[in-house]
C-alpha cells in the first residue's frame, strides 16, 4: 500500500501537467546542460585527473567516511588551498554539493533572534538551509534593493537591543532567470547597515572574471563578502563545491554544519578532477567562445523579434517566458522533435505563469545551432 496523502499530491502534479520524469541522455543540440564551457566532456581534464592519481600513487575508490572521521584524505588540503587562492579567499571549505553546502551553511551560521533577508528567487538549497535555521527569514523582491534597504530599517533596532546579526543572501547570476544583482551597490548597503552579505556564485563560476573567478572577483568585492558557495557541478564540469570566507568560519562550519559533518567525503577521483579543471580554467578559450556565443544569442532575439518574451540576461541562461504548463511544454517538445534540447521550466518550480523555456548557452553551440533554434522558437511562440 501506498500513503493515500502521497498519491494525492502525485495526482495533483498530474493533472496540473506538471509531473517530474526522470529521462535518459539525448543525442540532440544541448540549450539545457549546465555545462557552459564543455568541461564536462574535457578529454584534457579526465586524462589529467587520472595522471595526477597515478603519479602520486593514490589507487583508492572511496574516501572511507566522514572528513572528521577517515575520509580527510591528502588531495582535500590540495585542493582547498587551490581554490582560496585562486578565488583570493583567507579558506575554503569542500562539500558534498552545493546542495549540502547551502543547506550546510544557513541551517548552521545564522543564529537564533538573527534575521535573514533573502531574494524571493533565491535557489531551493538556499530556502531549504533556512529553514533549517534558528534565525528569522523574511524574502525580498527580486533584486529589489530599496525594498531590501526597507527591510533592514525594519529590523535594525530589534537586532541591536538583541546584540544579533543581519544576514542579507543573494545569487551572482539566478539559476532560472540568469539575471544579476546589483553586487557593487549591495555590498555598499551591506557595509552601511553592518550586514553580513553571502552570495551563491553557482552559475558565475568558469563564466565571469579574467579566468572565470566568479562576479564577485569580478567586481573586486571578495573582501566584503562574508561567505560565497562556489560550485564544480555547471562549468567546471565535475562535481562538488566550497564555502569561501575567513578561517574562522571554516572553523565553524567543520564544527557545527551538520551537512558537512554526518556524511561521507568525496573520493580522490572527485578531487583530482576539480584541480583539473581548475588548472584548465586558466588556459582555456572556451570562455571567450562562450561569450561570443552570448552575444549572438542576444542578437538573434532581437532579430526574431522576441525581446518581449525573453528575460533580460547578460549570463549564459537565457528564458523565454510561455506562460501554463501545458503550452511550455507543448513548445518545448517541439524543439526537441526537431533536434534541439531545450527544456521546459514549469510550476510549481517557478510561480504558476511565469513557466519558460530555460536556454543555456555553451562555447561549442554553433552560429547555425542558434540561429535555426531561434527561427523555429519564433515560429512555435507566434503560431
Amino acid at each position: 500500500m501506498f500513503p493515500k496523502k502521497l498519491q494525492k499530491k502525485i495526482d495533483n502534479r498530474k493533472a496540473h501537467n506538471a509531473l517530474r520524469t526522470l529521462k535518459n541522455e539525448s543525442n540532440l543540440v544541448d540549450f539545457s546542460s549546465n555545462d557552459y564551457l564543455g568541461f564536462a566532456k574535457n578529454e584534457s581534464i579526465f586524462d589529467s585527473a587520472h595522471n595526477y592519481l597515478t603519479g602520486h600513487n593514490i589507487k583508492q575508490n572511496g574516501a572511507t567516511g566522514s572528513r572528521l572521521l577517515s575520509g580527510n584524505h591528502n588531495l582535500y588540503p590540495v585542493v582547498e588551498n587551490i581554490l582560496a587562492n585562486f578565488h583570493d579567499s583567507e579558506s575554503a571549505l569542500i562539500f558534498n554539493s552545493g546542495y549540502n553546502a547551502n543547506v550546510g551553511f544557513f541551517s548552521a551560521v545564522p543564529q537564533k533572534d538573527d534575521i535573514i533577508l533573502y531574494d524571493e528567487l533565491s535557489h531551493a538549497s538556499i530556502r531549504d538551509g533556512i529553514a533549517l535555521s534558528h534565525a528569522k527569514a523574511y524574502k525580498f523582491k527580486h533584486n529589489n534593493l530599496e525594498e531590501l534597504e526597507q527591510l533592514i530599517r525594519r529590523h535594525s533596532e530589534l537586532v541591536s537591543k538583541s546584540h544579533s546579526h543581519i544576514y542579507i543572501v543573494t545569487e551572482s547570476v539566478f539559476s532560472m532567470d540568469g539575471d544579476s544583482p546589483n553586487l557593487v551597490k549591495l555590498s555598499e548597503l551591506c557595509k552601511k547597515q553592518n550586514a553580513y552579505l553571502v552570495v551563491d556564485e553557482a552559475h558565475a563560476i568558469g563564466v565571469f572574471g579574467n579566468k572565470g573567478e566568479g562576479l564577485v572577483q569580478h567586481l573586486k568585492l571578495e573582501t566584503e563578502v562574508f561567505a560565497r558557495l562556489v560550485t564544480f557541478g555547471k562549468a567546471l564540469g565535475c562535481h562538488g563545491a566550497a564555502i569561501l570566507g575567513s578561517e574562522q568560519l571554516k572553523q565553524y562550519l567543520i564544527n557545527f554544519s551538520r551537512s558537512f559533518i554526518y556524511t561521507t567525503g568525496l573520493a580522490p577521483h572527485t578531487l583530482s578532477t576539480i584541480q583539473s579543471a581548475y588548472s584548465e580554467i586558466t588556459v582555456t578559450d572556451q570562455r571567450r567562445k562562450l561569450f561570443q556565443n552570448i552575444v549572438y544569442f542576444k542578437n538573434g532575439i532581437l532579430n526574431n523579434k522576441l525581446q518581449d518574451v525573453f528575460i533580460e540576461s547578460h549570463s549564459a541562461i537565457h528564458c523565454c517566458i510561455i506562460s501554463g504548463n501545458e503550452n511550455v511544454k507543448y513548445i518545448s517538445k517541439k524543439l526537441q522533435g526537431k533536434g534541439y534540447d531545450v527544456k521546459p521550466i514549469l510550476s510549481p518550480t517557478v510561480p504558476e505563469g511565469q513557466e519558460r523555456l530555460r536556454f543555456c548557452l555553451h562555447s561549442y553551440n554553433s552560429e547555425k545551432e542558434i540561429v535555426e533554434v531561434l527561427a523555429l522558437l519564433a515560429t512555435f511562440v507566434s503560431s
